[in-house]
């Protein structure tokens, strides 16, 4: 019978070593990468910036990005380092940088670009894009700028659904990133999604609020390959 007891004994403390072993081998970047993915996901918070300082965003992939190999995934890092650095210096608020299957994500909330139900860009967007411009254009990378919206309906007779809302700021950022800035036409495209990808449910006005957005994504490789020549 002692033997059981003995055994029980023997085997615990074998599983305490391994957990100590285990606790002193944490990966440090993939622990800040989850803390950093949780705070993307909240959004942004009233009053408050939403950007991680130092190593941003990955939306959905912890540590890695299965879509990118490790050169692309370090250039692109590079370019959302550069973004944050120039959101960062100026105070712009409601901007994250994230990297995903599509390529490197900088999303901009409503309020940044947009009065509500507008699509004519503010002064305050009109800095931010002078800003980030030259970064976007020495990237050679295809952009593809994209329009969301909440699911409110909205029926006006400049914009009778959220597909027309969203599509004009998409196509508004386009054209000002085209026409003032030179970027090459047959480099950007623009997309208006409406309210069918949302990044949080539409339930509460917070979470809406996340949902009226536009996105300018550079495309990886394998993203790029899927756009028109």
């Amino acid at each position: 019978m002692w033997m059981t007891t003995y055994g029980d004994l023997i085997t615990q403390i074998l599983i305490f070593f391994v957990m100590l072993f285990a606790l002193s081998n944490v990966d440090t970047n993939k622990f800040n990468l989850v803390m950093s993915s949780v705070q993307g996901s909240l959004g942004v918070l009233p009053g408050g910036r939403s950007l991680i300082e130092g190593e941003f965003v990955e939306e959905g992939l912890v540590g890695e990005n299965l879509y990118l190999g490790e050169q692309e995934q370090q250039e692109l890092r590079e370019i959302g380092e550069s973004i944050l650095e120039i959101v960062k210096e100026n105070g712009y608020h409601g901007v994250t940088v994230s990297l995903d299957e599509r390529g490197l994500a900088v999303r901009f909330m409503e309020g940044v670009f947009f009065d509500s139900g507008k699509a004519n860009l503010k002064k305050e967007a009109i800095e931010l894009l002078d800003e980030i411009a030259p970064i976007l254009k020495k990237t050679q990378r295809h952009i593809r700028v994209e329009g969301h919206t909440d699911n409110v309906p909205i029926h006006t007779r400049e914009f009778p659904s959220n597909w027309e809302l969203s599509t004009a700021r998409a196509v508004n950022v386009l054209r000002y990133l085209v026409e003032n800035h030179g970027i090459p036409p047959k480099m950007i495209s623009a997309a208006g999604y409406g309210e069918y990808h949302p990044v949080a449910p539409n339930d509460t006005d917070q979470n809406r609020a996340r949902n009226r957005r536009v996105e300018i994504i550079i495309l990886s490789s394998s993203s790029m390959t899927q756009e028109p020549n």
